[in-house]
């Protein structure tokens, strides 16, 4: 009897000890710029913080960026979704927010992307912007320029102007990946129609009758894509769903309920 209450006594302390080492959610911000790493001098996270509220009276669009020590063990996805969660960043209805994270220690960042922007700033172009914009410059060590340039990225992807790497188009006049496996496609469906209509006509000369049995289904062309966005190992799968209303007030600064499920990248320097 001593020993199973010892036990659970132990299990309940061993409990309580790993929900107190997950990494918590701040409050829902005052600010658009929460460096809680003080990577940033306290001149550039103005000037940040006017940047970014310049470009939201402009296009209402909310973005935010949250710095970190280090992620102590959590996963940079889940962390991130709790945390879109939490703070509503966005209008609702409009799903209009970006959250820009950045966790120092692990090397890691992570754009998550509300509902409503996730057309214009996919996860293909997220995770452009990650890797060719962002991360030269912090593996400098020029934090602040990176998430600058990162932050006029994000504008240009909404805005639908991002010149990255997934977003030019092909240089010279050879044929596009795309156009050239469509008309592959084709191709071979037209022959294997062609085929089959050839041995439909000599199974008929030989008095072959009776429907399809044996001969499969029939050509349709290139198949559908099964779900799931054109960079499958990018992006999420989470199912955030809508956030209600509510300002955080301050600073004139105010998440409005936008609706977050997991779009976006990650990635690393």
């Amino acid at each position: 009897m001593l020993l199973r209450l010892v036990t659970a006594v132990l299990l309940l302390v061993l409990s309580a000890s790993a929900a107190q080492a997950a990494l918590s959610v701040p409050p829902p911000p005052l600010r658009r710029v929460n460096d809680y790493a003080g990577a940033l001098s306290p001149a550039a996270r103005e000037r940040l913080e006017q940047k970014l509220a310049a470009r939201e009276r402009e296009s209402r669009n909310q973005v935010v960026v949250a710095i970190f020590p280090a992620l102590a063990g959590e996963s940079l996805e889940d962390y991130s979704i709790r945390l879109a969660q939490a703070w509503r960043i966005g209008q609702k209805g409009l799903d209009n927010g970006v959250i820009f994270l950045v966790f120092l220690e692990d090397r890691k960042m992570r754009v998550e992307v509300g509902y409503g922007l996730e057309a214009t700033l996919t996860d293909a172009i997220s995770a452009s912007i990650i890797r060719d914009v962002v991360a030269p410059r912090f593996r400098e060590g020029r934090m602040a320029d990176g998430i600058v340039a990162g932050l006029d990225a994000i504008d240009q992807a909404i805005a639908g102007t991002y010149r990255g790497a997934v977003a030019r188009a092909p240089s010279g006049g050879g044929m596009s990946l795309p156009l050239l496996a469509l008309l592959v496609g084709a191709a071979v469906a037209g022959l294997s129609g062609a085929a089959m209509a050839m041995n439909a006509r000599a199974h008929r000369r030989m008095g072959w009758t009776g429907g399809r049995r044996g001969w499969g289904s029939p050509v349709t062309g290139p198949g559908r894509r099964a779900g799931g966005g054109m960079w499958p190992w990018f992006g999420g799968g989470f199912g955030g769903g809508g956030f209600g209303g509510g300002d955080s007030g301050g600073g004139g600064f105010s998440g409005g309920g936008g609706g977050f499920g997991g779009g976006g990248a990650s990635g690393s320097w």
